[in-house]
């Protein structure tokens, strides 16, 4: 068989449908419709817009769900966590139903970025993960399956090998049904205090029960649980997979992305490599038994959490085909992993990183870099790369970067104040990649951010060590970044050679366009999708625009403003013989001064 029909028979896609987050359970962000395509994707208008209704400003609400849609059928989550379905080809609503009905609290929930669909016959099931509560609904009627878990609801602050009481805990993105099974991930916060861990859970997809735990803090016995402290297990937290899981339906693997162990900045009290701190972990979705890792940051200080989904695909490695796990980071490095071993394909160099200077800190020596793909970002900011957009902006940045610690990619925090470049929000976010299997190119929106970070001591009625002062971006007077231009970026490479095909300027700043600075583009959260219509839709900038990028040039093809600003990831689909592109424009950055936005908003041609 050619390599070529080899290659489309192992890839899935979308299809008319988009059934689960990542539009395929590998996370691929790619669909197969080519109605809308570069010839016509300038008659692109709303179908429909639907309004959720209840986005606050005060604190702002947001929405990161990306819909799936089920024959005509779409099922997301609103600005403040109410699980709705729409028609997906007029927005009729069909049904609602809210987790917190009868709460008077008027205050945002959090974030959530989708649901899960399950189908078994006639049982249709809708499954959310909101906060530390998984719902279990029916697909046509929205209400709660009584029969799973407790009427309907199964507590994920319980069944966890662990006393939770008193711990923060929380899911934002959707779980993985794999056969019989419900995949859980989710955890606690970052610390300093102390946090519940993300240990990942398998409950039976009837009942709600645990049918497996797998300890992403290893207890007593377990594999990696000398990578730790003693007590580690017990009294550490964090190691959490945020921004969701994918499946190898063919292997029966489960693929997950984890996060950085809590306290973020400072790990005397968790000496060692901290594994599965920052993996990429293969599990056996049957078993929840490991069936390879790899560890992209060793005893991370930095919050280099993975923030994508691994996005499971397949490319050319001279003559053969290779299945593979591509896992972006905030450093703005890109992973290219062999699937079944664990292997990279591309070579990695082991960069040796400073010392720290802090009480008891002990740094792995060296950290893992890729040559290949090249970074999406600069790995290291220099003065010369200070921002020079004005010189006011550039003195103001200076006199603050002069004062601190800086060096390259992984310089440890300190109390005098380090510059953290990349930044906590840099490289890629949850929005992780969209893939062409027809060309093996992926696309992947990257910001450039600037962080400050400083040690403080604990306060004396602390009951912990060290804090810092704060998730501190260094900015210039006005709020632009620290760095020069362009602060964002919309990418393509070439997975089979690890070379990037183009690279172009995502987002703009309208009012530094006007006063003569070339296009700077902006921060993005959240991604694309490609299509085989030969486009990239994206929403994900600053600026209240969906736009559409020739796939094969990079060259930006359409635009649409919307009522805000997206914080998600499009999905698109088949209703009745028509195309349609969906994003939610939920705004809400209040370091940004966006405003919040409650827009569901459907595209289709004119």
């Amino acid at each position: 068989m050619p390599a070529q029909a080899q290659a489309e028979k192992s890839f899935t896609g979308a299809g008319s449908e988009w059934r689960v987050y990542g539009g395929d359970q590998g996370a691929s962000r790619y669909s197969p419709l080519d109605q809308i395509n570069l010839f016509n994707v300038h008659r692109l208008k709303p179908a429909w817009i639907h309004h959720t209704g209840d986005k606050i400003d005060r604190p702002k609400t947001m929405i990161q769900c990306t819909p799936i849609v089920i024959g005509d059928a779409m099922y997301l989550t609103t600005a403040r966590l109410q699980i709705r379905a729409l028609n997906a080809a007029t927005g009729e609503v069909l049904w609602n139903f809210d987790p917190y009905q009868g709460e008077r609290s008027s205050r945002a929930r959090g974030v959530n970025r989708g649901v899960t669909y399950f189908e078994d016959g006639r049982d249709k099931r809708i499954f959310a993960a909101i906060q530390s509560k998984l719902f279990c609904l029916d697909a046509r009627t929205g209400e709660l399956i009584k029969s799973f878990g407790e009427n309907g609801i199964v507590d994920l602050k319980q069944d966890f090998d662990r006393d939770m009481e008193g711990l923060f805990y929380k899911c934002t993105s959707p779980p993985v049904i794999y056969e019989d099974l419900i995949l859980v991930s989710g955890g606690g916060g970052e610390g300093p205090r102390r946090e519940g861990p993300g240990h990942i859970r398998g409950y039976d997809v009837y009942t709600g029960k645990r049918r497996w735990i797998f300890h992403t803090i290893p207890f007593p016995g377990e594999f990696g649980y000398e990578t730790w402290s003693p007590d580690s297990w017990d009294v550490n937290g964090g190691t959490n997979n945020w921004a969701g899981m994918s499946l190898d339906t063919e292997r029966g693997w489960l693929f997950a992305s984890i996060g950085s162990p809590s306290f973020d900045f400072w790990g005397g009290d968790r000496i060692g490599d901290n594994l599965f701190g920052n993996c990429v972990l293969a599990l056996d979705a049957k078993t929840g038994k490991r069936v390879w890792h790899y560890q992209i940051v060793r005893h991370d200080v930095w919050d280099y959490d993975l923030a994508a989904q691994p996005s499971l695909v397949r490319l050319r490695k001279g003559d053969r085909l290779v299945d593979a796990v591509v896992q972006t980071t905030k450093m703005g490095l890109i992973f290219v992993l062999d699937r079944e071993t664990g292997e990279p394909l591309f070579p990695i160099e082991e960069r040796l990183v400073p010392e720290s200077d802090l009480p008891d800190e002990k740094l792995a020596a060296s950290q893992p870099v890729p040559l290949k793909p090249a970074s999406l970002g600069r790995r290291e900011f220099t003065e010369d790369l200070i921002t020079d957009i004005s010189p006011e902006a550039h003195q103001f940045v200076l006199k603050k970067f002069r004062a601190a610690r800086t060096g390259g990619l992984y310089t440890p925090p300190s109390k005098q104040g380090t510059v953290i470049y990349p930044g906590f929000s840099g490289g890629v976010l949850w929005g992780g990649i969209s893939f062409d299997p027809d060309r093996n190119w992926m696309y992947v929106n990257s910001n450039e951010t600037t962080n400050l970070c400083t040690i403080v001591d604990g306060k004396p009625e602390d009951k912990f060590r060290f804090n810092h002062a704060g998730y501190i971006q260094l900015l210039d007077p006005e709020g632009y970044p620290a760095i020069k231009p362009p602060w964002g970026k919309m990418n393509c490479i070439d997975l089979d050679s690890g070379e990037y095909v183009w690279r172009e300027v995502l987002g703009e700043h309208v009012e530094l366009t006007a006063r003569g600075i070339p296009k700077t583009g902006t921060l993005s959260f959240g991604g694309s999708v490609a299509t085989r219509g030969g486009l990239v839709f994206i929403g994900a900038s600053a600026d209240p625009k969906f736009r559409a990028f020739d796939a094969k040039s990079g060259a930006e093809v359409w635009e649409w403003e919307l009522q805000a600003g997206c914080n998600a990831s499009p999905c698109c689909y088949e209703v009745g013989g028509k195309q349609f592109v969906a994003v939610a424009a939920g705004g809400g950055r209040p370091k940004l001064g966006i405003p919040a936005g409650d827009e569901i908003a459907v595209f289709s041609l004119g």
